[in-house]
């Protein structure tokens, strides 16, 4: 009888290994095809895999908590007809696409070897072998490492947090000095050197009291990351926000006299959402320099216009799917896109490709009622744009004829970006823009 292993699938792009969170079948068990063997956990989305051909369970290769490389063997079935690589399934949803090999001989699985460090680094006192190459490469000591607040299973660190960390140290290291004249630079030379700038020491947790009456909640996975990304963004990112208030009176109108024949004609809801995402999408390509990230000292200005969309999720968490490409989609493809992904993050059903890459996010805070807000940058982004309600107010209109008073719907568009690079000019021009692009709305456009 054949004897055959289940590897750990491909996870998406920059997801070099998982958190084992929970086995869902036991040795001796008879497994069917794409019955799904394990839940996993990385730094993007939560998955089940399932199995990619049927057996009998012989072996657990690894245990609940265990991190898990990309292309590790974590199970051995006996009865398999040959080694498969499994398709990851978030949720309990398969993906589409799965790699496949020929070989029924058993692979024996690399171990994952973790160094226990100083008691006082991270409460885990373990670190995967990424994480470790990382700290090795860039020279973290375990002062340091006693700095960082993991935000793994167990408070382990993860490769965002060393990332987050580097990122930070570099700044502080490294900052990008303003333009300067030649005198000033050789007065600022003198000062420098003289006086050596020092890191800004790690910020230390207040103690909170906690009362007879108060109900302790400990936070789930998600929101420790969520925690984790919003704080190392502020470190990151010295954050700047303009406001442009927007008349989007012939958007709303047009909206409201084709939604129905555009629902019987394409069978999907059309919301403001993806008109506003088209127009953003339009900007984003006249102003390259809001579409990019930051590297030590170097912009990357990336030329693939993904848009991340923030979505609540009904556990009070937040996601981001991102829409690849959205400048090369029209009003119809980005309906649907945008109607697929809020369905299916609501749903927890997102692959860990629908949630990666994104270039730039724009977060409807108006779904709550809100008029405007200054969003957290998402990181490695340089900028993220916050639309408000749509409300009817009374404005100023201007004609030929004189200007009056009138009812206008108006909305708040609230623009935060990364001031290390990013100016005011930029930023409000950007903001700007997509406030004019959605008041010069064609109300004749067809379908």
């Amino acid at each position: 009888m054949s004897t055959s292993v289940v590897q750990m699938p491909k996870l998406g792009e920059s997801v070099m290994e998982a958190t084992l969170t929970k086995w869902l079948v036991n040795v001796g068990d008879t497994i069917t095809l794409d019955q799904p063997l394990v839940e996993i956990a990385t730094d993007k989305v939560d998955s089940e895999v399932p199995s990619p051909f049927a057996g009998v369970l012989t072996k657990q290769l690894f245990s609940e908590g265990d991190v898990v490389k990309i292309g590790e063997a974590f199970a051995e079935l006996n009865g398999g007809e040959g080694n498969v690589e499994p398709q990851v399934t978030p949720s309990t949803t398969a993906s589409n696409s799965s790699e496949q090999t020929a070989s029924a001989e058993k692979v024996v699985p690399s171990t994952v070897v973790e160094e226990p460090i100083s008691p006082s680094g991270n409460s885990s006192g373990f670190l995967s072998p990424l994480v470790r190459t990382i700290i090795q490469k860039e020279g973290v000591s375990e002062h340091e490492l006693a700095q960082i607040n993991g935000s793994g299973l167990e408070g382990r660190i993860t490769k965002e947090d060393i990332l987050g960390y580097l990122k930070t140290r570099n700044v502080t290291a490294n900052p990008i000095q303003p333009m300067v004249t030649p005198m000033a630079e050789a007065k600022s030379v003198a000062t420098s050197t003289a006086t050596p700038s020092n890191p800004i020491p790690a910020a230390s947790r207040p103690s909170v009291s906690v009362g007879g009456n108060d109900e302790i909640v400990e936070m789930d996975r998600m929101r420790k990351l969520i925690a984790a990304h919003m704080v190392m963004s502020k470190q990151v990112s010295p954050h700047v926000t303009s406001f442009v208030e927007a008349d989007v009176t012939e958007m709303v109108k047009w909206r409201d006299r084709v939604k129905d024949d555009f629902f019987k004609k394409y069978g999907e809801k059309l919301t403001y959402t993806p008109i506003i995402l088209e127009k953003i999408a339009q900007a984003l390509r006249e102003f390259p320099g809001v579409n990019a990230s930051v590297d030590g000292d170097r912009i990357i200005l990336r030329k693939n216009i993904n848009i991340g969309m923030a979505a609540a999720l009904p556990s009070g968490n937040l996601i981001v799917p991102v829409i690849k490409n959205a400048d090369q989609m029209n009003l119809i493809g980005l309906t649907r896109t945008v109607n697929d992904l809020s369905s299916r993050a609501k749903m927890n059903k997102l692959s860990p490709d629908e949630i990666s890459d994104g270039t730039y996010t724009v977060s409807n805070v108006g779904t709550f009622g809100n008029v405007m807000g200054t969003p957290i940058i998402n990181q490695p982004q340089v900028a993220i744009l916050a639309v408000g309600a749509i409300r009817k107010k009374p404005a100023v209109i201007e004609t030929s004829d004189g200007d009056f008073i009138g009812i206008r719907h108006m909305m708040f568009l609230s623009h935060s970006y990364d001031h290390r690079v990013v100016d005011g000019a930029l930023g409000g021009s950007f903001v700007k823009r997509v406030a004019d692009l959605l008041e010069d709305f064609d109300p004749a456009r067809p379908l």
